[in-house]
């Protein structure tokens, strides 16, 4: 008689980042490898653009588009599905506008998820300055008080606590305002925009403080970094971890990842998920 492990399931809501490095692509490179059966809702496709410094270039999906595919995932996976693993894990990535940021509040009100992984991606560089704001200020108001745990990166962790950081002691703070806000857990990441040898993340949940810190790879931030952070911490969540286990965790596979980074003719490396193996 054979008997099967139904895995773990995850899913991210995210864009596409056409060289692979990030996004999306990076989103299920991460779930795979950590062992957990991903699943991907896109909302927008972005490519850098090699003709004009490399910019970004952002095309959104049809809203309608975006909720289809929320409903056949749901319908697949969902609490109501009667499938042997329950999807009650999401990470949410590159939303890139309010209507998008409406569309996903929708479903993660009505998914019964029980964790809810904010990447809180601010700001997309092929967008106009005016929608660009539009959409920071609904991510804040509508993405962020849902989330259960937040990986904002030291520009967003700026913006969300509404603090200048340069020092381990700032992000601390951050880390403690954003919590505050939020009530979710924190993994503030300071990585390789703080002074000093050692890359630097804090975690934070309203009772634990603990800063995890590896030494720097590099002075230069990796391609898909954060996303693979916060796809780790989602995937570890899937699995049953408690959120600092799922920090500590997620901290060793990026680092591990840049430590085996791919190179291109892109002007920047590209973390390689497969270097935890």
């Amino acid at each position: 008689m054979t008997t099967t492990v139904s895995p773990a399931i995850a899913l991210t809501i995210a864009g596409s980042e056409a060289t692979g490095g990030a996004g999306a692509q990076a989103d299920l490179k991460t779930f795979q490898e950590l062992g957990v059966f991903g699943i991907v809702n896109l909302t927008c496709i972005v490519s850098f653009d090699p003709k004009n410094s490399w910019n970004h270039r952002f095309v959104p999906v049809d809203q309608q588009v975006i909720a289809d595919q929320l409903e056949a995932t749901t319908a697949a996976y969902g609490p109501a599905s009667g499938a042997d693993s329950v999807l009650d894990t999401v990470k949410i990535g590159m939303l890139g506008s309010p209507a998008t940021i409406s569309t996903v509040e929708g479903a993660l009100k009505d998914g019964g998820f029980r964790n809810i992984v904010l990447d809180p991606v601010l700001i997309c560089k092929g967008q106009e300055p005016g929608h660009a704001l539009d959409t920071d200020q609904a991510l804040k108001a509508q993405i962020l008080p849902l989330a259960t745990f937040v990986t904002p990166n030291h520009f967003e962790s700026e913006s969300l606590s509404g603090m200048s950081i340069s020092t381990v002691e700032d992000l601390v703070a951050a880390a403690k305002k954003i919590h505050e806000l939020s009530g979710a857990a924190v993994l503030a990441k300071g990585g390789v925009r703080l002074a000093g040898e050692d890359a630097v993340d804090v975690f934070y949940d309203g009772e634990t403080l603990e800063i995890l810190s590896t030494p720097k790879v590099g002075e230069v931030a990796v391609s898909g970094a954060g996303c693979s952070l916060a796809a780790a911490v989602t995937a570890e969540l899937a699995k049953g971890a408690t959120p600092l286990e799922a920090a500590r965790a997620a901290k060793a596979f990026v680092t591990r990842g840049i430590e085996n980074r791919v190179a291109s003719g892109a002007p920047f490396t590209a973390l390689w998920q497969g270097g935890a193996s």
